[in-house]
């Protein structure tokens, strides 16, 4: 059964880099034809696509974050990792990752399986 696992800091500082990791276990990041990608949730919001890397380290990422978001991956520690830079009060949310098959709609979070529990990263104003 495969399962995913968000870890990273809970607090960055305004104008830093949000540094976070998504580790999978019971698979792997090169199976063919998944995606794994990252979302986030601010209270009273709906849910965010950020960005997702394919099993072949294709990435795409939403438009909104484009400028700012890098998704890279590990495959000999089957992790994938999201840097957002520049982070602001705005972007404090609960993060997530998830994998779905690909190729298919990448924003539609509730066709994803598995999918984390969630991190919170608190950017203070």
């Amino acid at each position: 059964q495969v399962q995913v696992r968000e870890s990273g800091p809970g607090l960055v500082r305004p104008s830093e880099t949000l540094s976070l990791t998504c580790t999978v276990s019971g698979g792997t990041l090169t199976t063919s034809y998944y995606t794994w990608s990252w979302f986030r949730q601010a209270p009273g919001q709906d849910m965010e696509w950020i960005g997702a890397i394919a099993y072949d380290g294709m990435t795409v990422y939403s438009p909104s974050l484009k400028s700012r978001a890098s998704i890279t991956r590990d495959t000999s520690k089957n992790q994938y990792s999201l840097k957002l830079n520049s982070v602001t009060p705005e972007d404090s949310a609960v993060y997530y990752c998830g994998r779905r098959t690909w190729p298919a709609d990448v924003r539609a979070w509730k066709e994803y399986d598995p999918r984390g529990q969630g991190t919170q990263v608190t950017v203070p104003g």
